[in-house]
């Protein structure tokens, strides 16, 4: 029996395949350089973008995405609970490549014909001689709700997770209406977008729900064992706000009654925060460039060359940000991060214009850093660090360190204004 989500991927893929043999017309005229195209204008497409403009100018380069605006994710926690006065940092895409010197244009690529080196439009097609993908995440609900269409939707639009950036704003409104009784949060098995995310935002909501003093807690569903700086701050300071189920993956959920399944538990709510697992982005799918698991299945994420970016069997597609799968048996995945989609796209600035010469790209690997709040009041700060090298094996290792800040002077927005001017120019 064929299910509705494989039934209706199926037709995707058959409507794609439809669409190549089809003549659109193209977004852009021929230009009689070189193009290289990039797909998605967050963190790491921005900052490839405007790389190349400084390592091969003379490419064309062109950025595409179905925004007009670029909105800012990291620092959301923050605002979330009013802790900072600050809305989210948004970013007119044109106008930034108007700064660096690149075209943008606004349109929702639903298609890439890699034989062809073509994107497809609704507005078009547009060619290209080298492709990077900063397409970004997708959410899966299907483990929890299968192919319920309705659960699906209403668990969308009731009870946003917050990880996208549409999300934010409906979510930040839902806070800020919720009066008591029992709000649930999930987090989903890794890997998952910025890992200490959750557990920030956890520690915001618990201060909402004390200084506000608001008759409510917070129930955090955790499939993994959490981290133990903030298991102890659970623990220590939050523990009338938070109960804290670790080791309790999410069997079930209905929107409807208001219940959540574990393997032990019925949980119900009276308002949730649904952090359902997390994949590539479908545009990944579509274009055939999942990798696959030691049981050679999909494995929910890009399958690509670890040292250079590029995809598996084609090298004129780079891959960059939190789409990636598995970089190194030795530690998994890169960190799904801010900083590490910016080095990403660095790096994949760099293989072209070198590729584009003729010339070998210089070896590089990236770095994360991230910063995390452990506490409001007074406000506590964690750094996190990650480095990588290559081993005599030529495996990827991972080094990590954590920081910890008890009296933070606002590190975390001068690396984000670093960020933005990487990527922005700002």
């Amino acid at each position: 029996m064929v299910s509705r989500r494989r039934f209706l991927a199926a037709g995707a893929a058959f409507g794609a395949a439809r669409s190549f043999g089809q003549s659109l017309p193209d977004l852009l005229p021929a230009s009689g350089g070189r193009r290289v195209a990039i797909v998605g204008g967050g963190w790491g497409g921005l900052t490839a973008a405007r790389h190349l403009r400084r390592l091969a100018p003379e490419l064309e380069v062109v950025l595409i995405d179905r925004d007009a605006v670029f909105r800012s994710l990291p620092l959301s926690n923050k605002w979330l609970v009013d802790r900072t006065p600050d809305a989210l940092v948004q970013q007119d895409i044109a106008s930034a490549a108007r700064t660096s010197g690149y075209r943008a244009i606004q349109a929702e690529v639903t298609a890439i014909d890699r034989e062809r080196r073509r994107l497809h439009t609704a507005q078009g097609a547009l060619g290209y001689d080298w492709l990077i993908l900063a397409a970004g995440i997708r959410h899966d609900y299907s483990p929890w709700l299968g192919d319920d269409v309705r659960a699906i939707e209403a668990v969308r639009r009731l009870y946003p997770a917050g990880f996208l950036a549409g999300e934010l704003e409906t979510l930040k409104r839902k806070l800020a209406e919720f009066k008591g009784g029992d709000l649930l949060m999930t987090i989903p098995p890794p890997p998952f977008r910025c890992p200490p995310a959750p557990y920030e935002r956890a520690v915001m909501i618990a201060w909402m729900l004390k200084t506000r003093r608001i008759k409510g807690r917070l129930i955090l569903v955790d499939a993994g064992g959490g981290m133990q700086r903030f298991n102890r701050m659970f623990a220590e300071r939050y523990k009338d706000q938070i109960l804290h189920l670790t080791h309790a993956p999410v069997k079930s959920i209905d929107p409807f009654r208001k219940t959540l399944s574990t393997e032990f538990d019925e949980l119900r709510f009276d308002h949730a925060i649904i952090i359902p697992p997390q994949q590539a982005a479908d545009l990944i799918w579509q274009a055939g460039l999942i990798g696959t698991d030691a049981a050679g299945k999909p494995g929910g994420w890009a399958g690509f060359d670890p040292l250079h970016l590029h995809a598996i069997g084609d090298e004129r597609v780079f891959l960059v940000g939190d789409l990636l799968g598995r970089v190194s048996p030795l530690f998994g995945h890169y960190p799904k991060s801010a900083h590490m989609a910016c080095q990403l796209g660095r790096i994949a600035a760099a293989e072209i214009a070198a590729r584009s010469r003729g010339k070998l790209p210089e070896q590089q690997l990236p770095e994360s850093v991230c910063h995390v709040f452990t506490d409001v009041e007074p406000m506590e700060m964690m750094r996190i660090d990650a480095h990588y090298r290559l081993r005599g094996d030529g495996l990827i290792t991972q080094a990590v360190r954590q920081h910890e800040d008890p009296q933070p002077r606002g590190e975390d927005v001068e690396w984000a204004r670093g960020l933005y001017k990487e990527m922005l120019g700002l």
